[in-house]
């Protein structure tokens, strides 16, 4: 029996603007975790170690940042003469279809066409914000021994935080009822953006979308199709019991970066079997001086380490200097803590310079330095600043 033909789509084209200055000169999914590796990496590595070999990313917003960083996707084994990976671009030229695209469900209609064309048996859409391991081929072989039309992968979330997600009700694997965002969330169990399509259907009901709501726009997969379907009784759960984090705030993006701080960390980044690949660096070894104190952190290659180090992810190229001590904070590529600097709690992105003696954040809220920026010495960023403060209206 031959084996489906599977299409994964990877929207990577969010802008972000829940994570204010990190993602304002890249796409969220080329936000750097955990280190050395980029939040696409992980429905990349998702996608090989399922052996499906074709994949296509849609990217919108910042679209250089993501494709300096596949660069062909040699480390995912997609650079293949037959498939393999494939960039669609922000818009497509002649067609009535051409143009930024106003949402997911907006982003997958613009694709319909060369979807067809493909002829896939199941289509997986994905988004490249969350981090988490999935089989994606276990969950198109349940869809297709369904009647479904969707396939909803969901888990659990926390109560305060449900109605940033869409949730469902479920009466065993049927999805009974799909609310996007809610403002009252009914349960706790979201989708958490893994979806497979039965393509042909899927695609006809997206055209007859189009039409009915017209220059509104289809928006999100949320705002539409999912409740269409899950109306018309064709929406299915898949449920995912694993570690599923989406990095969609400031505030997750920094917990997540510390829930692999753990002795035992949620996710074994490279279990033999299934490792989470990246785009390989240039960069030396760590050192760390005579004077350099860590404590369960992580480091990156080209790091070199003088002060105090604890509780914290370090970026590649991270300098920090003698006397400074860096605290429960993730410093992003090329970040530079000069002498008797403090930072804590804070994520400090590309290149940022803390003068000597500078204090930056504390107990409290995350504070947060966007790119290339420059602490001045011996000056305090109390915690929850923004540098620079974002623009007002």
């Amino acid at each position: 029996m031959a084996l489906p033909k599977i299409l994964v789509l990877v929207l990577a084209g969010g802008k972000g603007s829940r994570l204010q200055l990190l993602t304002e000169t890249r796409a969220k999914p080329a936000m750097p975790f955990a280190g050395v590796y980029r939040l696409i990496d992980f429905p990349l590595s998702n996608c090989e170690h399922s052996a499906i070999p074709d994949v296509w990313v849609s990217v919108q917003y910042q679209p250089q940042s993501v494709n300096e960083h596949l660069a062909g996707g040699r480390p995912w084994d997609l650079d293949r003469t037959t498939g393999g990976l494939m960039m669609l671009p922000p818009f497509q030229s002649g067609s009535e279809r051409g143009g930024f695209t106003s949402g997911t469900a907006d982003g997958l209609w613009r694709q319909s066409e060369l979807i067809r064309q493909f002829a896939p048996d199941a289509l997986v859409v994905v988004s490249s914000d969350a981090v988490y391991k999935l089989d994606y081929r276990e969950v198109v072989e349940g869809h297709l021994a369904s009647d479904a039309e969707v396939t909803m992968v969901t888990t659990e979330v926390d109560p305060d935080d449900a109605s940033r997600y869409g949730i469902v009700q479920v009466d065993g694997e049927r999805v009974t009822d799909y609310a996007y965002k809610p403002d009252e969330p009914a349960t706790t169990t979201a989708t958490n953006e893994v979806f497979v399509f039965t393509p042909g259907p899927t695609l006809d009901r997206l055209e007859q979308l189009a039409t009915e709501v017209g220059e509104d726009g289809l928006e999100d997969l949320g705002t539409h199709l999912l409740p269409a379907q899950t109306k018309d009784g064709k929406a299915r759960a898949h449920r995912f019991d694993g570690y599923w984090r989406d990095l969609g705030t400031v505030e997750s993006y920094w917990q997540a970066n510390q829930d692999f701080l753990s002795a035992e960390p949620p996710i074994d980044l490279d279990e033999a079997g299934w490792p989470v690949h990246t785009r390989g660096g240039r960069h030396s070894a760590a050192r760390v001086l005579d004077d350099g104190q860590i404590e369960n952190s992580l480091l990156s290659g080209g790091t070199r380490i003088s002060g105090s180090v604890r509780g914290s992810v370090l970026s590649p190229g991270v300098i920090v200097e003698a006397g400074a001590t860096v605290t429960d904070s993730v410093l992003l590529p090329g970040v530079r803590v000069r002498a008797g600097a403090t930072v804590t709690r804070a994520v400090l992105d590309d290149n940022v310079v803390v003068g000597e003696g500078a204090t930056v954040g504390g107990d409290g809220e995350i504070t947060l330095v966007g790119r290339e920026a420059e602490v001045e010495a011996g000056s305090t960023l109390a915690p929850g600043t923004r540098l620079p403060e974002p623009e007002r209206d």
